[in-house]
């Protein structure tokens, strides 16, 4: 059969399709081929089948490829290709197992992510085998996931013999201290390739805020490029094929909420080794509604960090920080990339706790620069974005990456919610403003979210604004409206 490329966006699953008739195969044996096996004999993909009864749409000896089977099986249009049905991959015996209980080994571990990884495992396998972890899972086991997602996809080298990464495992709203921290390091000299995801619960991830500014969809050779003309760069990662099985298995964690400090740490850490990482900072935020809530969580997980990256090689330093409340003014991409620039341009109304975690940030990853005199770290971030060398490493980067010609507004709707009572705020929960942000249309709708204009400690009068939730279109100000007046996520005490 020949294959023709359906413009169907099935991330991140492969699917093809085949027209029900006409082409010697009965509506039974599509039933069969549920998984079905693609290839010319030198290039092979695996895909999800799905059947086409309009006859318009395909023509019946054709196998029609939805835009991710397309592009991984790379082959041109009109190629010919023959099919089966795919086997059943001789790794979901060890999912079985850990479902039992089982420890698993690192071949076993091994096998299961490279099935994964080329898409053999339908969604409903793969959640049995994230719940299954879930349940419990050794330090051996999660060294073994790390090493095995890492082990998947690409590996990037760098020249440099110190390169520097910094990660928040998120939670809080606003939090976009990356941007500040990159260009800081940048300006200092280390090599700092900071790759990133887009936003999957969050109003915002670093590589959608970084957009509203530069091109972030870098190619490999581009990529390079950037980093080094500049030392560094702000990017997202999808586009690297770093850890493919951490971004297959993210599809599934997220819809079941699984997020357990294993799964987490193999996440994180396999995307740093593949990035090429030798010297990582793990931010961990602590606070009431943050992923870790206590003082014995952060400690429990920065342990699991520590033993994993001391296996791995890389150079680690785990930070606690406040997480009782969002950081900065602005949650979502146009809002976030406003007060990371006024942070950067040292204006005097700059978010005051966005600047100085950033700076706290910034210190601890210079302070692996071996060259720099130990406990001056902070010191040596205060004197570059203070001169405004950080700010001009930050627009050598914007230029380098590709500026955005078209300057991104916050969302001409907006709604202004108050406080219902003459009081202090003495809480804000990060998850609920977090919501509220999306409803709005954060962060695919670059100029929606909020604009928190009062922060804990804050006496208020009833009646005066909180915040202000801004979205492009009427219908998302309604969903955010509608949930904030009946949370808002402030807690104001009389």
């Amino acid at each position: 059969m020949k294959i023709k490329r359906i413009a169907i966006d099935t991330h991140p699953e492969n699917t093809a399709f085949l027209s029900r008739g006409g082409n010697g195969y009965s509506p039974e044996q599509f039933q069969a081929l549920r998984k079905i096996e693609i290839g010319n004999g030198t290039v092979s993909i695996l895909a999800t089948l799905a059947i086409i009864d309009d006859a318009a749409l395909l023509e019946p000896d054709m196998i029609g490829l939805g835009e991710q089977a397309f592009r991984r099986l790379g082959l041109p249009e009109g190629a010919e290709v023959s099919f089966r049905q795919a086997p059943v991959p001789h790794s979901l015996e060890h999912v079985r197992r850990k479902i039992d209980g089982d420890t698993l080994d690192d071949a076993d571990i091994h096998e299961i992510i490279q099935d994964i990884s080329a898409y053999r495992y339908s969604p409903m396998e793969i959640g049995a085998f994230l719940v299954a972890c879930a349940g419990f899972m050794t330090t051996q086991e999660t060294l073994a996931l790390t090493r095995a997602m890492a082990d998947a996809g690409r590996r990037m080298r760098w020249p440099a013999e110190i390169v520097v990464d910094k990660h928040c495992i998120g939670g809080i709203p606003g939090n976009r201290t990356s941007m500040i921290v990159v260009p800081i390091i940048a300006a200092h000299g280390l090599t700092m390739p900071k790759t990133s995801s887009r936003a999957i619960t969050s109003p915002s991830g670093t590589a959608d805020t970084m957009e509203v500014l530069a091109a972030v969809d870098l190619i490999e050779e581009k990529l390079v490029a950037v980093v080094e003309q500049e030392h560094a760069v702000l990017a997202w990662g999808g586009r690297m094929n770093l850890s493919p099985a951490d971004d297959i298995l993210i599809t599934v964690e997220r819809p079941l909420r699984i997020d357990t400090f294993e799964q987490m740490v193999a996440s994180i850490m396999s995307k740093k080794l593949a990035a090429g990482s030798t010297h990582l900072l793990v931010d961990i935020p602590i606070g009431p509604s943050a992923k870790v809530r206590s003082q014995r969580e952060a400690i429990r997980l920065r342990k699991l960090f520590e033993y994993v990256g001391h296996k791995l090689g890389l150079v680690l330093d785990v930070v606690f920080t406040d997480g009782s409340q969002p950081i900065g003014r602005g949650v979502g991409p146009v809002l976030e990339a406003r007060d990371v620039m006024a942070v950067l341009r040292n204006e005097d109304d700059a978010p005051a706790d966005l600047r100085e975690r950033a700076l706290m940030l910034a210190g601890r990853v210079l302070e692996f620069d071996p060259a720099l005199e130990g406990g001056r770290g902070y010191a040596r971030a205060m004197e570059l974005l203070g001169s405004g060398e950080a700010l001009a490493a930050m627009e050598r980067l914007i230029d380098a990456q590709g500026r955005r010609k078209e300057v991104l507004e916050p969302g001409r709707h907006h709604h202004e919610i108050c406080a219902p009572s003459d009081g202090t705020i003495t809480a804000i929960d990060c998850h609920l403003i977090a919501r509220i942000a999306r409803l709005a249309g954060a962060p695919m709708d670059k100029g929606a979210g909020i604009d928190l204009l009062h922060k804990v400690g804050k006496e208020v009068r009833r009646g005066e604004a909180l915040y202000r939730i801004h979205a492009h279109s009427e219908t998302g100000l309604i969903f955010a409206r509608e949930l904030a007046t009946a949370a808002s996520g402030y807690t104001v005490t009389p």
